[in-house]
């Protein structure tokens, strides 16, 4: 990870940078609220700094976090506006903090967010006039999320997104409709740009299947958004799943994912001088990997994990794909079983290799990569720190401390019963292990 001082600052502060920009927060399990927050950041500069708060900070001043410390920083490291992550940033904004690492302003969502103490974290920027305002992501917080985990609702579910963004779809009247797809279509355009939040960059496409996950499977891929294409030599590698609340385990994986292609490329002369300088000498240089993510839909997550399974619905989750740094493009309803017949369909040609990661949280049976296998283009990534990490574990780790979360959800004016909700997600999830069981 790209982490950096994990102190005080102490040493003098260096010249101020007008392009360097700092954003802090607890970033716990990021999801696309806080993506949101960093992109428009992003945009604001050149540069930009992540402050990450200490576990210990956050919950003296806000509750208990869901994701460890390490976590939080993989997370904020892996996404594409991101030019370092800082550590134990601390939890009331300092001056001297930020002027240390040469960030003239701080940018925040326009909520407000308070210490211990019931004062503005950003009360020292603010009145030095070092603050800038950037708008927060509508529908989306982790409040939110610990709500949808804690209460079990499936209203978040979308059946068919190609519909939703044409206004097709969802609640309320034709206009609403529309409108609410324009603004869902904007989101993700935002969210596909490059590093610099400014231009295009991955990619966006749908898949929609007439008949789904038999060998004759045939369908069609529909481009939603322009980007950029693999480069002349760039291996297309291809990952899918749920990505529910997208956290660690995934990251790691796709990290993993890129290490290997450079390791591969590595062994083929990629990275020899000569090498790099032909590629500077057509216009600049590039990594060997071109990285293509399937995200599969609400209906086919349910299918096979039940209960509320997913948490976040398409659209969030590809917004959470779609920020991650090791991805180059995305695609929409990919089918759960990845037929020869959909990846030799591929609008980037057949992919050199699709890549399977060790998580066990929907359960495989052996027929699902078949095709891949055959085609001798499957590969696996061992075992890693945060295999176990995935919507499985986080669910876990919220319902075993469920005083605190409630504490947390009642505080912020949820009116539920949060004891008979969990009461009655234990009774699904223990239907569900006893269907898995049955299928063994």
């Amino acid at each position: 990870m790209s982490t950096t001082e994990d102190r005080p600052p102490g040493d003098p502060a260096p010249e101020l940078l007008e392009g360097r920009l700092w954003i802090d927060g607890c970033f716990d399990f990021f999801h696309h609220g806080h993506a949101g927050a960093v992109v428009q950041a992003r945009q604001l500069g050149d540069e930009l700094y992540a402050g990450v708060h200490s576990d210990e900070a956050i919950l003296e001043n806000k509750g208990p976090t869901v994701m460890t410390l390490r976590e939080r920083l993989l997370a904020t490291d892996a996404c594409r506006w991101v030019t370092k992550t800082i550590p134990h940033a601390p939890y009331v904004t300092q001056l001297d903090w930020i002027s240390h690492f040469g960030c003239k302003y701080v940018v925040h969502g326009d909520d407000i967010t308070s210490d211990s103490s019931g004062e503005d974290c950003y009360r020292f920027v603010k009145a030095a006039d070092r603050f800038k305002v950037v708008k927060r992501t509508p529908s989306i917080s982790t409040t939110d999320l610990v709500g949808r985990m804690l209460l079990c609702t499936r209203d978040h579910f979308i059946k068919s997104l190609e519909k939703r963004l044409a206004g097709e779809e969802g609640p309320g009247t034709e206009a609403e409709c529309k409108a609410t797809g324009e603004a869902m279509l904007d989101r993700i355009k935002l969210y596909a740009t490059d590093e610099t939040a400014k231009n295009p960059g991955a990619e966006v496409w749908c898949w929609s299947a007439h008949v789904q996950n038999t060998p004759e499977d045939t369908g069609s891929f529909r481009q939603l958004l322009d980007g950029k294409r693999p480069k002349l030599g760039q291996r297309v590698v291809y990952v899918d799943g749920g990505f529910d609340l997208f956290s660690s385990g995934h990251i790691e994986f796709l990290r993993m994912v890129t290490q290997a292609e450079e390791e591969l490329a590595r062994q083929e002369g990629w990275y020899s001088q000569q090498a790099i300088d032909e590629r500077k000498g057509k216009g600049e240089d590039y990594g060997p990997v071109f990285v293509v993510a399937g995200v599969h839909d609400d209906h086919v997550i349910n299918r096979e994990k039940g209960v509320n399974y997913p948490i976040m619905n398409i659209f969030e989750r590809g917004l959470c794909v779609l920020q991650c740094k090791y991805i180059n493009a995305v695609v929409f309803g990919a089918p759960f079983t990845p037929t020869k017949a959909y990846l030799t369909s591929f609008p980037w040609g057949t992919p050199d290799a699709v890549y399977h990661g060790p998580t066990a949280f929907m359960p495989l049976t052996d027929e699902v990569y078949n095709a891949p296998k055959e085609m001798g283009i499957y590969r696996e990534i061992g075992p890693h720190e945060f295999e176990d990490v995935n919507a499985g574990t986080i669910v876990d780790r919220i319902m075993k401390n469920r005083a605190l979360y409630e504490a947390r959800q009642k505080a912020k004016g949820m009116k539920a019963d949060v004891e008979a909700a969990h009461k009655h997600r234990e009774m699904l999830e223990e239907q569900q292990r006893k269907k898995e069981e049955a299928l063994r």
